[in-house]
């Protein structure tokens, strides 16, 4: 069997036989929309236009459309959506794409998400990383003792309660506080 005896379509009876035949309603309305396009271009090329037949049997043999054929309409498409003005008024017009250039970061979509729609207290582990880089200054705040020891304490508790969590997310490695010690160090820095 030579390489011209085979068939390039999809076996009758197989779900891509119906699609290929034109029961798939997606399909039906994409191949109108390409049929309309090239009759648009067909027009302004000043050819006339296909007749019912040649239509139909540039369908009917199943071969595929040619690349350049695809890129043309997909430049069409492009042109005409600049046309109705879809792509006017867009975020970042005029200005270079963020995150581009940098080295590659897996969660760059969900950084790009927190920091967009301002997500605060979804991540325990991050959140209390934050706390407890400016826990000295927010000790430094209060005016007795007895206050930063419940601050350190809330606090102490948060860390061991995201810790005993079973949500995911990221492991929570901020350690926890010694009140003691951390009254001691607030009262130093009270008397400087």
């Amino acid at each position: 069997m030579g390489s011209d005896d085979r068939t390039d379509g999809p076996d009758p009876g197989s779900p891509r036989a119906s699609a290929a035949s034109g029961d798939d309603p997606v399909r039906r309305a994409a191949q109108y929309r390409v049929d309309r396009e090239i009759e648009r271009e067909r027009a302004e090329a000043g050819l006339p236009p296909r007749t019912a037949e040649e239509a139909a049997a540039d369908r009917a043999d199943g071969r595929r459309v040619p690349m350049s054929e695809r890129a043309r309409f997909a430049d069409t498409a492009i042109d005409q959506a600049i046309r109705r003005g879809e792509f006017d008024d867009l975020p970042l017009q005029g200005k270079p794409l963020p995150g581009i250039g940098g080295s590659h970061d897996p969660d760059w979509w969900l950084k790009n998400l927190v920091q967009r729609d301002h997500i605060t207290g979804v991540l325990p582990a991050a959140q209390l990383r934050q706390e407890d880089a400016v826990l000295e200054e927010t000790l430094d705040r209060e005016g007795d003792e007895n206050r930063v020891r419940q601050v350190l304490e809330d606090f102490n508790a948060r860390v061991v309660d995201a810790r005993r969590q079973l949500r995911g997310g990221p492991p929570v490695v901020t350690p926890t506080r010694d009140v003691e010690q951390e009254v001691a160090r607030w009262r130093a820095r009270r008397r400087r």
